[in-house]
C-alpha cells in the first residue's frame, strides 16, 4: 500500500490592502524645501518678503503634489492640492486680520492708561489730561437703549414668523421687509432716525436716544434671523408633547420652545450688539458729538467711540514735538483698541452664553 504526499503549496504573498502612503513627514519636509527655494531669490535678486512668501507658496503647491502622484497615485495628489489650496486660502485670510490688530495694539497700547479710560475731553485747564470716558459711556447707554428697543422686537417678530404666520401674506411680508432691512446702509439708518427726530423735535435736535433708535433698525433684523433659526432647531415633538397635555400655545411657547432655543437667541441678541456697536455714520449724524460726559440719552449729544475715533483722525491737532505724533492720532488708535476689545468681549460672551443655556443632551 503506498501512500502519496499531499502537494506542497507555495507560499502566497501578503495582499496589501492599502495604497503607497508618503511619510508623515513629507509635507513639513516640503515646505522646508519651498521656504529654502524662495528666499534664494530674496537673498540674490534682493525681493521683498511678499515674493518671498508668494515664490515659497506656489513651490509647495506644485511639489508636494507632484511627489504624491509618484508616490500615492492621482487620487492622492488631488487631495494633496485641495488641502494645500484650502490652508493657502486661510492663511490670505487670516494675515491681513493679524496685521490689522498688530498695528492697533502696537498704535494704541501707548495711549492706554488709567486717566485715558476715567477722563473726558471736557477741560477746565489747558493742562488738563483727556481721555475716552464720555465716548465710553456714550457707547454703552445708546448700545443698551438700542438692544432695548430691539431685542423684544426682533424675538415677537422670529416667534410670529415660526409659530403663527406659516403660510400667511402677513408672514412673507415680514419675511421681505426684513431681507431688505439686512442690506440697508448703516448710513440709510442714521438719515431716517434723523429724519424722524427732526419732524418730532426740530432741527436741531441731536440726541442719544435718536442714535438707539437708528442702531436698532440694524439690529433687528439680525434679532430676527438668529431667532428664526433657533426656533426652527426645536424639534416639534416638543411642542406636540405639550400639546397632548392640554398645555396653551402661548404657554407651550413660553415655557417649552423659548427655553429650548435659548442659547442660540441670546448667542444672536450678542453677536447683533458687537455688529453695530462700531457704526459712525447714524451715529454722527443724529446722536452728535460732544466732549462732556452725558448719561441721559434722552436730553442733549451723546459721542461714542467710533464717533470720537473719526473726528480725532479728522481733526489731530498739532504735536508737541516736530514730527512726532499728533495728539488727536494717538487717541484715535487707542480708541480703536478699546473699540476692538469691546467687540471682541461681546464674542467670546456670545460663545460662552450659548454653551452654558444650551440644552442639555445626554443618554
Amino acid at each position: 500500500m503506498s501512500t502519496t504526499a499531499a502537494p506542497v503549496r507555495p507560499r502566497s504573498e501578503p495582499v496589501s490592502f492599502t495604497a503607497a502612503r508618503l511619510p508623515r513627514f513629507a509635507p513639513l519636509l516640503v515646505a522646508v524645501v519651498a521656504i529654502a527655494a524662495g528666499a534664494l531669490p530674496m537673498l540674490l535678486l534682493g525681493w521683498g518678503v511678499v515674493g518671498w512668501a508668494l515664490l515659497t507658496g506656489l513651490v509647495y503647491l506644485v511639489a508636494l503634489p507632484l511627489w504624491s502622484r509618484v508616490v500615492e497615485g492621482r487620487r492622492g495628489a488631488a487631495d494633496r492640492m485641495v488641502t494645500g489650496l484650502v490652508w493657502a486660502a486661510c492663511l490670505v485670510a487670516i494675515v491681513p486680520l493679524v496685521s490689522l490688530l498688530w498695528t492697533v495694539v502696537d498704535r494704541g497700547l501707548p495711549a492706554i492708561n488709567s486717566t485715558f479710560l476715567t477722563y473726558s475731553m471736557y477741560r477746565t485747564s489747558l493742562d488738563q489730561e483727556v481721555g475716552i470716558y464720555h465716548a465710553l459711556i456714550g457707547t454703552v447707554l445708546i448700545t443698551l437703549f438700542a438692544a432695548i428697543i430691539s431685542v423684544p422686537i426682533g424675538i415677537m417678530a422670529a416667534i410670529y414668523l415660526i409659530e403663527y404666520g406659516k403660510g400667511k401674506r402677513l408672514a412673507r411680508w415680514i419675511t421681505f421687509l426684513v431681507d431688505v432691512m439686512t442690506g440697508i446702509p448703516s448710513i440709510v439708518a442714521g438719515l431716517f432716525a434723523f429724519a424722524l427726530f427732526i419732524l418730532l423735535f426740530g432741527p436741531s435736535t441731536r440726541v442719544g436716544i435718536g442714535g438707539s433708535v437708528a442702531l436698532s433698525l440694524l439690529m433687528i433684523p439680525i434679532v430676527v434671523r438668529s431667532t428664526e433659526e433657533m426656533l426652527r432647531l426645536v424639534p416639534a415633538e416638543l411642542r406636540e408633547a405639550a400639546y397632548a397635555l392640554g398645555v396653551p400655545k402661548w404657554r407651550t411657547i413660553v415655557k417649552v420652545v423659548l427655553p429650548t432655543a435659548l442659547g442660540g437667541i441670546v448667542t444672536g441678541v450678542t453677536l447683533s450688539i458687537a455688529r453695530v456697536v462700531g457704526e459712525t455714520a447714524p451715529l454722527l449724524l443724529i446722536a452728535g458729538l460732544t466732549t462732556r460726559t452725558n448719561f441721559n440719552v434722552f436730553d442733549g449729544r451723546m459721542t461714542t467711540l467710533p464717533v470720537l475715533i473719526y473726528t480725532q483722525n479728522a481733526n489731530p491737532g498739532i504735536a508737541e514735538v516736530p514730527g512726532g505724533i499728533r495728539p488727536g492720532i494717538e487717541m484715535a488708535w487707542g480708541g480703536a483698541l478699546v473699540l476692538i476689545v469691546i467687540v471682541m468681549v461681546l464674542n467670546l460672551a456670545a460663545r460662552i452664553i450659548g454653551k452654558i443655556f444650551a440644552p442639555k443632551t445626554g443618554h
